[in-house]
């Protein structure tokens, strides 16, 4: 999903420092007091004393990293994964091959407890694809069906095109739209906005009698690149064909509608959806060595989408997850609290694998004292984003000071995302990395609640 910087085993590297120790000084789950004059509270002082404690694990955690062994070491380890195995699209052969070498890897490493957890996920593929405009002129046209979209009929939907920039505007002229292809040629302000027309864009555009939308990808930048993704169909609405368009080829046919052109575009997809498939969530631990019953958990999701081998989207944010507790473990240090690792399976259909977990474990909520996740982009970090009560927050600031050296200190908000949201409700805290200029994300190696 993400287009930018190229993927430099250094700069992995420096997505390794983040600290999920300061659970054990603060009840950060139920969202009470974290300080204060009670018998079994602390001051403030006395955690921040404590945190300051652990300076030297910060820098042999750091040392190691940067310039130790195990430089290179997850960026190499994800290298050989992709160019075996490649895609792994939920419902796929590769996905249940990439499952199967990471529980030996993970089981190779040394870790405890590793396992696989059985979840059902969608199965999806996209077929034969294509799209050409044949009025005003012939132009074929790159595009990538979107995820759970139906096929059009085999010889195709041939239709006049409408051109939108927003539902607002499709609403208006909705008359105009029926039996033709929706395009949306909607402007790029930020993500979170702009994904909304490949969610809803096929809903919204059946619901006025379109036979098809084409959906401008959801991109600041293009190169003639088409992007996928998850789209959603409604209960009570028509499900057409949806595929998204690049950002030149929507930007054409918008100027074309402006002149007056009659557009005509000829649409083919042999997409299908089987049934759900049976497929694994990848579990591995550091078990606690004071606390085993609480639970600090870090993730990614090995699953991707098909056009690509899913490195950035989500093998880095993966396999930085497992080093985290390669890096614990190669220290010889212990967590209080158990941590575990969960490399999620079937995200990109809307996180269906850490939705299932989710059911699984959440009679005992109560025991996680912090979830985090890793999937937007491993580029150079330069903190984490936390959601957590202000008085945890103060505290997480704390902690993430140890990573003064490396300039890695920011504590933002909207510590959230798709494979960890379900536990917001229970009150859990939420770290989902930190921002660079890209928005990207930093992850996490345990510093604080380790012993020697």
């Amino acid at each position: 999903m993400i287009l930018g910087r190229k993927l430099t085993g250094k700069t992995m590297k420096f997505l390794l420092f983040m600290f999920v120790g300061v659970v054990h000084l603060l009840p950060l789950a139920s969202g009470k007091a974290i300080y204060g004059n009670g018998p079994s509270q602390r001051t403030f002082q006395e955690i921040k004393e404590e945190i300051a404690h652990y300076g030297d694990v910060a820098k042999s955690i750091i040392n190691l990293t940067v310039y130790g062994k195990a430089q290179n070491r997850s960026y190499e380890r994800l290298a050989l994964l992709v160019d075996t195995v490649g895609p792994r699209l939920s419902g796929s052969k590769n996905l249940e091959r990439a499952i199967e070498i990471m529980q030996q890897n993970l089981k190779g490493d040394g870790l405890e407890n590793v396992h696989l957890e059985p979840v059902k996920i969608p199965h999806w593929e996209r077929g034969e694809e294509s799209a050409v405009m044949l009025e005003p002129r012939i132009h074929k046209m790159a595009i990538l069906g979107l995820g759970s979209s139906i096929g059009t009929p085999p010889e195709g939907i041939t239709a006049e095109v409408l051109v939108v920039t927003s539902f607002d505007e499709l609403q208006r002229r909705g008359p105009d739209a029926e039996g033709k292809i929706v395009v949306y040629n909607q402007p790029y302000t930020n993500y979170s906005a702009a994904v909304q027309y490949r969610m809803e864009g096929a809903v919204e555009a059946a619901k006025v009698g379109a036979l098809a939308s084409l959906i401008r990808s959801v991109a600041s930048f293009s190169i003639y690149s088409p992007h996928t993704g998850i789209q959603e169909y409604q209960k009570g609405v028509p499900k057409i064909p949806t595929a998204c368009i690049t950002v030149e080829d929507a930007e054409m046919m918008s100027r074309m509608a402006s002149r007056g052109n009659r557009i005509v575009v000829q649409l083919k997809m042999g997409a299908k959806s089987y049934p759900d498939a049976d497929s694994f969530n990848t579990v591995a631990e550091i078990t606690g060595s004071k606390y085993p019953e609480q639970v600090v958990l870090v993730s990614g999701h090995l699953d991707s989408w098909d056009v690509g081998q899913g490195a950035m989207d989500d093998g880095g944010g993966a396999f930085i997850s497992w080093e985290a507790l390669s890096l614990i473990k190669d220290l010889g240090l212990r967590p209080k609290r158990t941590l575990r690792l969960v490399l999620w399976t079937a995200e990109e259909q809307g996180g269906v694998g850490s939705s299932q977990y989710y059911q699984l474990h959440k009679a005992n909520s109560s025991n996680y004292s912090l979830v985090m996740e890793s999937d937007l982009g491993t580029f150079l970090p330069s903190g984490l984003k936390f959601t957590g009560s202000d008085k945890a927050r103060v505290i997480m600031e704390e902690v993430m000071s140890l990573l003064q050296p490396i300039n890695i200190t920011q504590v933002l908000k909207a510590g959230d995302g798709t494979d960890i949201n379900f536990w917001i409700q229970d009150g859990v805290p939420e770290l989902s990395s930190g921002l660079c200029v890209c928005d990207c994300d930093l992850t996490w190696a345990d510093l604080t609640i380790c012993d020697p």
